[in-house]
């Protein structure tokens, strides 16, 4: 099988040179999403909760353009910029997972792209 590229205007456009998702076999990975507003590009400066939620809005566009949806999710990690802020990550986070949540890994890291606080990146299953 040949590699796929999954693109959608439902999602903000990378950032660099890299495609908002890539499909593989039964796999699809999906790059890591901030908190930007998929139409203008913009930084989405709302506290943690509001950008949790806005990078899980854009995976899931993201899979959505893939044939997916996050019950397809197998795999997630979660970017932080202050640790102190992941059970208010996971309050949001947790809302797209209702049953059977993915494996999770979730890492503190110095800064992330664009200033924002959180970013999303996931690896799903076609069935």
């Amino acid at each position: 099988m040949k590699k796929e590229i999954f693109q959608t205007d439902n999602a903000p456009a990378p950032v660099g040179p890299y495609s908002q998702a890539v499909g593989w076999n039964q796999f699809v990975f999906c790059s890591g999403q901030i908190a930007l507003d998929a139409k203008t590009g913009e930084v989405f400066t709302g506290d943690i909760k509001e950008q949790t939620k806005r990078c899980m809005d854009n995976a899931g566009e993201v899979l959505k353009a893939a044939g997916l949806n996050f019950s397809n999710v197998i795999k997630s990690t979660i970017f932080i910029t202050n640790m102190g802020d992941f059970s208010k990550v996971n309050e949001v986070y947790s809302t797209y997972f209702n049953e059977q949540p993915p494996a999770r890994s979730c890492v503190e890291v110095s800064a992330l792209p664009k200033g924002v606080h959180v970013e999303v990146e996931l690896i799903a299953a076609r069935p």
